[in-house]
């Protein structure tokens, strides 16, 4: 079996890498103001073009620069489009907690419009295409995440009179990231869009109608604006959806299978293809891909990134034949279920452990496909 290697690949991986130990303490000195910013970056460079032989070695066709630029898989993006802060609980920083329990969901503060007024990625783009042969892959956050962490209540605190406006304002920057991507030379873009798999959790459902939001209806206006983006989005490039339920530290912020969200999920939503959160009983089973249409690509999050033991390929491979009863298997893909590091303190398992579960996911597409 194959097919042209575009994205996504047979073998893929969801962005974050876990941060060198020596990089974050590079990190904090230059947050005591010990170093100067160019010293920081040099680090950044260094462990970056390690992290891509790593990805070369284990047989990935894709590479990212595992994020190792950013403090989180989003603050970095929101916090260069205005005064906007998404990682806070009741004010403080959010961190990593308990391993395998449920964490705090963060909280958006939006303080300014939002507005694009430089590529935020572009460079990286750059940096990762000038280093490795594999394809660089970008991952930037959603466009609803503001929003789903803050409702119309943070959105109208002090920044807006009218939602309206916010959602042009979104749309605006998103597009213009995408064009400045493009320009760049950047052909395969990953949006992070935790919100759709949390939809399912009765939990999220609860605390989303205290605020006043009703979850049915904010994933048609979720949809609405992330297809509007899509419709401007450049025409050559590979643009993919990641969904998860929450990975900071290890915890997860939500449960509940794809089904009260996988009609419009996969048929309204305009993505071509999905990342999709399935290492855990959580995720729920395979049987909502029985809306993916014909036209759609699916990647199985199957390997956990939240903890180090490595998974059994035969049990996989049993998982994949599984979820090929709802989606034709000419039309999946593998991956780990999220990145190893949302926040650069990272999940609780080694760098050993973290090439270990890449080497496997190439395994498993290998043994599958034949190729990865």
């Amino acid at each position: 079996m194959s097919h042209t290697p575009t994205p996504p690949f047979r073998a893929d991986h969801i962005g974050s890498l876990l941060r060198p130990a020596a990089l974050l303490a590079e990190r904090a000195r230059f947050e005591r103001g010990e170093i100067s910013r160019e010293t920081l970056a040099s680090a950044e460079d260094s462990a970056i073009k390690k992290a891509l032989a790593m990805q070369e070695r284990v047989g990935l066709k894709l590479a990212t620069d595992g994020e190792f630029r950013r403090r989180s898989y989003h603050s970095y993006f929101y916090r260069q489009l205005g005064d906007v802060r998404i990682d806070t609980v009741g004010g403080e920083d959010a961190k990593g907690g308990n391993a395998g329990h449920r964490g705090s969901q963060p909280v958006a503060v939006i303080g300014s419009r939002i507005k694009w007024t430089h590529p935020i990625n572009a460079a990286d783009h750059a940096f990762v295409a000038a280093n490795t042969k594999l394809t660089s892959k970008i991952t930037i956050p959603g466009p609803c995440a503001l929003h789903f962490r803050g409702g119309n209540a943070a959105v109208l605190a002090t920044a807006y009179n009218d939602m309206d406006q916010f959602w042009s304002d979104t749309i605006e920057a998103f597009v213009a990231e995408l064009e400045a991507l493009d320009k760049a030379g950047c052909t395969y873009v990953q949006i992070d869009e935790t919100a759709f798999a949390k939809f399912g959790d009765a939990e999220v459902q609860a605390s989303l109608a205290a605020r006043g939001d009703d979850w049915s209806r904010l994933i048609d206006t979720y949809i609405d604006v992330t297809n509007r983006i899509l419709r401007l989005a450049p025409k050559g490039m590979a643009i993919g959806m990641h969904l998860c339920r929450g990975n900071r530290g290890g915890q997860w912020h939500a449960e509940g299978s794809y089904e009260e969200v996988a009609a419009r999920l996969f048929n309204a939503l305009e993505i071509p293809f999905y990342f999709l959160e399935y290492d855990s009983p959580r995720a729920g089973s395979f049987q909502p891909l029985r809306a993916v249409p014909k036209n759609k690509r699916i990647v199985l999050g199957l390997v956990s990134t939240k903890a180090g033991n490595l998974e059994k390929i035969d049990d996989l491979k049993g998982r994949v034949e599984e979820a090929a009863r709802f989606v034709d298997v000419e039309r999946l893909a593998v991956s780990p279920q999220c990145g190893f590091a949302s926040v650069e303190t990272g999940n609780p398992l080694s760098e050993a452990e973290q090439e270990a579960k890449l080497r496997l996911v190439v395994d498993l597409a290998r043994a599958v496909w034949g190729e990865a």
